[in-house]
């Protein structure tokens, strides 16, 4: 029995050791695979993805939430245009009136009519009475079946070549095409602060490049200067000078890498996905050479200034509109002025279904007429439209100006970029080859680390500012394509 035990015993701590053993197999396996993922996950973050000048403003253009919105005011004015369509609606109105007391009818009256407004001041119009009653009015006795009614009503005096509804009508017509100008105004100026944010990126970007290479050369040189120092070639002040200048270097990279970053997440507020912001990963970089990829993108490419028509700009368009509207209220103003004369005119028949039923002979007919004495309400309002247009034009005027202007500054600004571009570009070659001239003679003995240190800080400087000026070139294509008020179409 004692042994049949301690077998069983031997027998469980056996299974147990190789539960423990196969566990910890799997617990290793499976952490050489998560440390292998991780390196795979490092490996894929540190390997950066260019998002070019043309994908980005697409994306902006295609996604951000107040591109979508602009497209809300074309849909406006079709439904503005829907709306004001619906003065023109064929209308029917019923009637009924009864009075019955202490068992007796009064009058029961049913009238039923359908009308037709036409676009001029006519309407055309079908009726039916049905009039019964102990008291009935006499003007409203008719025979027993009813009798109908087929006239026409026209104003003669006010309202016969414009009046509400065509007003409303024609504004409407024309408030639809301003949208279209309006949301292409409302596109461009998204689009124009999107190009803002990624000029700025890319010269954060660039910056941070040139301090980035500096400070790995510095890092070189410092060991090198080290290993002189070591070897009795170099003194030993010549290390803590490489020192700093790394130091140095390691700062300003620092500096501006945390620009970089707030700039990622600025670019970041353009970027959206089915109404949600997307937020840029930091191995996204943007596009190195944009200086012709923003024209082709802006389509501004071969643009003229001496082709450029200032009457087609849509700011101007947009305007011209606005005046036309105007000028409708103005004619509703001065249609006012004239008296209200209706005339109305309804043959009558006993059969609704027979045409030659209808007489002239039977009709009910009237003519309406009214007119204030001094018209003050009518000259005033008539007055006050006049003002507007005035006012409107003036604002025309001096817009159409300052576009012509400000177009007109920008052309000489890109002609100014452009050569200062050229120029520092040469800067930047002679700087170079000053440095690498200077750290030769270092080499052979001839130079110091103050004065490379000097020759690489003019060389920085000169890098900035080659960036810098080219940033101020793409800002001004930038306002080029503001000014034109371009809307891309092949984005």
């Amino acid at each position: 029995m004692l042994l049949r035990k301690r077998n069983n015993l031997l027998l469980i701590i056996g299974l147990l050791c190789s539960v423990l053993i196969s566990t910890a197999a799997v617990d290793s396996t499976l952490s050489r695979k998560r440390t292998q993922d991780v390196t795979q996950e490092s490996t894929v973050a540190l390997d950066s993805m260019e998002m070019s000048f043309r994908e980005y403003m697409g994306f902006v253009k295609a996604h951000h939430p107040i591109a979508k919105q602009a497209q809300l005011l074309i849909d406006g004015g079709q439904a503005n245009l829907l709306k004001s369509r619906g003065g023109f609606d064929p209308k029917i109105e019923v009637d009924y009136d009864r009075k019955e007391f202490k068992g007796i009818e009064y009058y029961d009256e049913l009238n039923g009519i359908f009308k037709i407004p036409t676009w001029y001041g006519v309407e055309f119009k079908a009726g039916a009475e049905r009039n019964e009653g102990t008291f009935l009015d006499p003007s409203n006795s008719q025979t027993e079946n009813g009798l109908y009614s087929a006239g026409v009503s026209v104003n003669l005096g006010q309202g016969f070549l414009i009046n509400d509804r065509m007003a409303t009508l024609r504004k409407a017509k024309i408030y639809n095409e301003q949208t279209k100008v309006d949301r292409d105004l409302l596109v461009n100026a998204v689009l124009y602060e999107a190009a803002l944010a990624y000029f700025k990126w890319w010269e954060i970007h660039q910056e941070y490049k040139v301090y980035d290479q500096f400070y790995e050369n510095a890092q070189i040189r410092l060991q090198a200067v080290k290993s002189s120092v070591s070897a009795g070639d170099k003194a030993a002040i010549d290390s803590v000078e490489a020192g700093i200048a790394a130091q140095n270097r390691a700062l300003n990279r620092e500096q501006v890498r945390i620009q970089l970053v707030k700039q990622r997440l600025n670019l970041a507020n353009f970027l959206w996905l089915n109404d949600i912001p997307v937020e840029l990963q930091a191995n996204i970089i943007p596009q190195e050479d944009l200086n012709d990829e923003i024209d082709a993108t802006l389509e501004i490419y071969g643009f003229a200034l001496n082709e450029f028509t200032i009457e087609n700009h849509p700011k101007l368009r947009s305007m011209n509109f606005k005046i036309d509207q105007l000028d409708i209220d103005r004619k509703l103003k001065a249609n006012k002025l004239l008296p209200k004369l209706t005339l109305d005119y309804n043959f009558l028949s006993p059969e609704w279904n027979e045409f030659n039923s209808f007489r002239t002979a039977d009709y009910k007919g009237g003519l309406t007429f009214s007119m204030p004495l001094f018209f003050r309400k009518e000259r005033g309002d008539l007055k006050l439209a006049k003002i507007k247009i005035a006012d409107a034009k003036y604002d025309l005027v001096s817009v159409q100006l300052e576009i012509k202007n400000k177009i007109t500054s920008i052309f000489n600004e890109l002609d100014s970029y452009n050569i200062q571009v050229a120029m520092i570009n040469g800067i930047v070659e002679s700087s170079q080859i000053m440095l690498t001239g200077e750290e030769r003679k270092f080499e052979l003995g001839d130079s110091s680390l103050f004065l490379i240190n000097s020759r690489e800080i003019k060389l920085i400087d000169s890098k900035l500012k080659e960036i810098n000026t080219f940033k101020k070139l793409f800002v001004s294509k930038a306002n080029l394509f503001k000014s034109l008020a371009v809307m891309p179409e092949n984005l």
